[in-house]
């Protein structure tokens, strides 16, 4: 698919009201397990609060003690189901804001730290044309506990973006939306940028370019 105009969308916080990384955690491992992960750490997580440490390497310590040797089968069909379940955190200005670019021709691509697990079916329903995320990593019929490739966010999403269209950003119009720090690289390299564009009551679309 060729345009010149692109519509670059964060999923959670963005198009959500809510995380969805952490729910799914909980739907497929299970609250025990889960609520164990995150608590072994804990002085890991107070390390990246503090500055020392990144957000990325304490996700891979996270992926690692949940999602290794799992059964693909088991956490795609998860995946399916709780996908169903998204939709109740969808901001209305967001929906409405995805089918006026759609409606226009301009090139949809989700752009998210999020799991591949639930977000293909998620930007398929909502009619995107390409998803670039987070993704676990397979080998045979089980997951290793590494991410397939970075984690998607902050300059990541650049990257990943620029790599999928084969040319710089700079060639294309494009439309960003995005809520938080992670966002930030697509947000600067995009045309028209919206932060936190779907929070307003009215239902106005404000561009921070």
């Amino acid at each position: 698919m060729t345009t010149k105009t692109l519509a670059l969308f964060d999923f959670d916080g963005t198009i959500t009201t809510k995380d969805t990384f952490a729910p799914y955690l909980f739907e497929a491992f299970g609250t025990t397990r889960v609520s164990a992960a995150f608590a072994s750490l804990g002085a890991h997580a107070l390390v990246v609060y503090a500055g020392l440490s990144s957000r990325d390497r304490f996700k891979a310590r996270l992926l690692a003690r949940l999602f290794t040797g799992a059964d693909c089968a088991r956490l795609e069909a998860v995946g399916r189901a709780y996908a169903k379940t998204v939709p109740k955190w969808y901001r209305p200005a967001a929906l409405e804001r995805i089918r006026w670019h759609r409606e226009r021709g301009h090139r949809l691509i989700m752009v998210s730290a999020s799991l591949d697990l639930y977000l293909e079916h998620i930007a398929r329903d909502l009619g995107f044309d390409d998803l670039l995320c987070t993704r676990i990593e397979r080998a045979g019929a089980h997951t290793t506990g590494r991410m397939q490739g970075a984690n998607c966010r902050a300059a990541e999403k650049v990257h990943r973006i620029e790599a999928l269209l084969g040319k710089p950003l700079a060639d294309f119009v494009t439309h960003a939306y995005g809520d938080s720090e992670g966002d930030a690289e697509m947000l600067r390299a995009a045309v028209h940028r919206f932060y936190r564009p779907f929070r307003d009551a009215s239902g106005n679309v404000r561009s921070v370019a």
